[in-house]
């Protein structure tokens, strides 16, 4: 099969000359590992000490990787992707919030995007956060099996309600919601809660994704559980796979606490085990929905590959992909103009509350080099295109 990720005039139709080069230099940044620690140190100082520094970091990372600060701001991106068959997922992308007024925001902020999916074919699902909707240490305390107080298990209960009141208005207007993966000493809580949920609400069609972390070697076996347990409940099932998120922090959390990481050993474990959940999902898509959530072109053309040898439509609505905004648009925007259902992640918020979410992007991108590499190459190509 010929290699449909290498036309860098359909990757970057949408980015003007200027925005190139901004892209550019973003990724040259992020290649560089001790400038992208020594930016991070700056940009927290400089948040912390309230240095204004917004406008800076507006006008370079945060709109390359970022839709807006709210929900209408993003509207203009969703619509100039949509310009090209690509399709936005809202994501607000608030992180390291501990209080039930910003709990409650999220939710809110999930509901009115609901709104925008069942009007616009533009925006396919929407999405939350577990640590979006209650405390991190809720969720770990709930899966370790430990009681709480009576305190603490109201605060459970808004927890659970606030999924229970988002999932219902899911099914109610018959649309899709995908709900993130966290770390995993917190996941557990998140994984029953949300199983509960998918028997309960994906009866007639699968409304609610979880989302599965295949550099847990854990996940596979987890997969199939889960799907001869919706047999038997009769209910569908809907899974967004990745990678992961949060290596570091699971590996060093595992070696200081003396327990086993539940992380594949290396990256090609976990190319096989993502790999192979796409497989199993493909063989099962008439029970499981697959949102692919991948800038991995091989994993991408196993999904291509594995749909023609089915016969399936590229436009199955069982099977999206998705990638991150600013990133791997050579995958995305080329999918897309062959028929194939795919969104973008569009984060949003207020500046300065969406910069862990910015750090994180530029840790990970700067821990995969090849990726970023990519990058560059093909906005390299571009660029000397365009000066033909």
């Amino acid at each position: 099969m010929k290699n449909i990720f290498e036309n860098t005039e359909i990757a970057f139709a949408l980015k003007s000359d200027s925005e190139l080069e901004r892209a550019f230099f973003l990724f040259r940044m992020i290649a560089n590992e001790p400038l992208v620690r020594i930016g991070t140190m700056m940009t927290n100082f400089a948040i912390k000490v309230q240095l204004p520094v917004e406008g800076l970091i507006r006008s370079t990372v945060f709109d390359h990787f970022c839709g807006g600060v709210n929900e209408d701001d993003c509207m203009s991106v969703v619509e100039k992707n949509y310009s090209k068959g690509v399709c936005s997922v809202l994501d607000y992308s608030v992180e390291a919030k501990e209080d039930e007024e910003q709990f409650d925001a999220a939710l809110e902020k999930t509901l009115k995007i609901l709104e925008f999916v069942k009007e616009k074919d533009s925006m396919p699902f929407a999405v939350f956060k577990p640590s979006g909707f209650g405390r991190f240490e809720l969720y770990e305390k709930r899966g370790a099996g430990e009681t709480f107080t009576d305190e603490e298990q109201a605060e459970w209960d808004r927890v659970v309600a606030r999924y229970e009141k988002v999932c219902s208005k899911t099914q109610e207007m018959e649309v899709r919601l995908l709900i993130d993966a966290e770390e995993s000493w917190m996941q557990h809580a998140a994984d029953t809660l949300v199983e509960r949920l998918m028997s309960k609400y994906n009866v007639k069609k699968p409304y609610i994704y979880s989302t599965l972390q295949m550099y847990r070697r854990d996940r596979m076996e987890y997969l199939r559980e889960q799907h001869g347990k919706a047999r038997d409940g009769g209910y569908y099932l809907g899974y967004k796979l990745v990678r992961g998120a949060y290596l570091e922090k699971e590996n060093d959390r595992a070696e200081r606490m003396g327990y086993p990481t539940p992380i594949c050993a290396s990256k090609e474990e976990t190319d096989a085990n993502f790999n192979g959940a796409v497989a199993y999902i493909l063989d099962n898509l008439k029970e499981i929905s697959l949102f692919a959530g991948t800038h991995n072109e091989v994993s991408s053309r196993i999904i291509v590959e594995g749909l023609a040898e089915k016969g399936l439509a590229n436009d199955d609505q069982n099977i999206w992909f998705g990638q991150l905004y600013g990133m791997s648009d050579h995958i995305s925007f080329n999918l897309s103009a062959l028929g194939y259902n795919v969104a973008k992640y569009l984060p949003f918020g207020p500046v300065r509350d969406v910069m862990p979410y910015l750090i994180r992007r530029a840790e990970e991108n700067t821990s995969v080099a090849g990726q970023t590499n990519r990058e560059l190459e093909l906005i390299r190509r571009e660029k000397a295109r365009r000066k033909m």
